[in-house]
């Protein structure tokens, strides 16, 4: 009996192709650059199983790959995914939650810290062969993380993990807002339910966490900016639609918020005259959330196990459906 055939977009570890290959006839993408979308369409015509990451998958690219079974996101995220043309095909889609919680977390609160203490702002002065203050300005002066209030919209796992690490490593107080109340984490964590007005209004730092849905595109605008305090700093590590990016942009210049660092932008690649690049109280990273070898190949390897369960007539781990 013939072995299913799967292609793969991105590049993974020797271990994970070896694990795929035992079940599935492997074709896969060499280069560095993504794989053109007419040379993906010719590579559908016979696969079984697709894995890849980001890469939209619409009913014209179904139309394009009638043997389709899985299609195994290298990602938590699936907003790529238009999940009723999958239905309609019986095509499975499966993501990677979990396995990426921490390394995020490890992000996200590097944000905070950079952007309170202007990391980034000094890396760059220090660079430019400056150290003295100029003109009875202080451009070292940053905000305190230990003790302040951080707001987390978005309690997952991953906000529960970056909820740890500011409550026990940096006695914060952390408010959170969630679609459903968590009592278990604020008792083992402490972190208090708020609502998502108070919490906008009390936080020193607003981290948004929330995964992208049609209720939480543009969850963050000009109203919300408005509500936080002027010294507030605002962190994005969830998806960039979840804002909206000229309303933010339109805070920052009008002061109505201390500072932002961002991992997520409304158009990625960010667009190199968007103005947050210009702002030296903003702090910007290129959607780098999973972005460790260690935890990239334990990702590509989640994948790999749902895309295999599925052509092997077993249920995936991580169904999106």
């Amino acid at each position: 009996m013939s072995k299913p055939k799967v292609y793969i977009t991105l590049p993974v570890a020797k271990e994970v192709e070896e694990y795929i290959a035992k079940h599935c006839e492997v074709r896969k993408w060499e280069r560095k650059e993504a794989i053109p979308r007419d040379m993906l369409l010719k590579e559908l015509a016979d696969i079984d199983g697709l894995m890849t990451t980001g890469r939209r998958i619409t009913e014209n690219l179904l139309n394009h790959a009638p043997k389709l079974k899985v299609v195994s996101n290298v990602s938590v995220g699936y907003n790529n995914f238009d999940l009723e043309a999958m239905k309609k095909r019986n095509v499975i889609g499966t993501n990677t939650p979990h396995v990426l919680d921490e390394t995020v977390a490890d992000l996200a609160f590097g944000l905070i810290l950079a952007s309170a203490r202007r990391i980034a702002e000094l890396d760059r002065f220090v660079k430019e062969g400056k150290w003295e203050r100029e003109n009875g300005d202080d451009p070292f002066m940053g905000v305190d993380v230990h003790h302040a209030t951080l707001g987390i919209i978005g309690m997952g796992r991953i906000g529960e993990a970056i909820a740890r690490r500011a409550k026990f490593g940096f006695n914060m107080d952390v408010l959170y807002y969630n679609r459903n109340q968590k009592p278990e984490v604020e008792k083992e964590v402490g972190v208090t339910y708020s609502h998502f007005e108070d919490l906008l209004k009390e936080s020193d730092f607003v981290l948004l966490m929330t995964p992208l849905t049609p209720e939480t595109r543009h969850l963050i605008g000009e109203k919300e900016f408005k509500l936080m305090k002027k010294t507030a700093i605002f962190i994005n590590v969830s998806r960039g639609q979840t804002v909206d990016e000229q309303a933010l942009i339109t805070a920052l210049r009008n002061k109505e918020i201390h500072g932002a660092a961002l991992d997520v932008f409304d158009q990625e690649p960010v667009e190199k005259d968007n103005p947050l690049l210009q702002m030296p109280n903003v702090v910007t990273t290129p959607h780098i959330g999973s972005a460790t070898q260690k935890t990239s190949d334990a990702m590509a390897m989640r994948a790999a196990q749902n895309m295999v369960a599925v052509l092997t007539g077993q249920k995936p781990i991580d169904p999106v459906w």
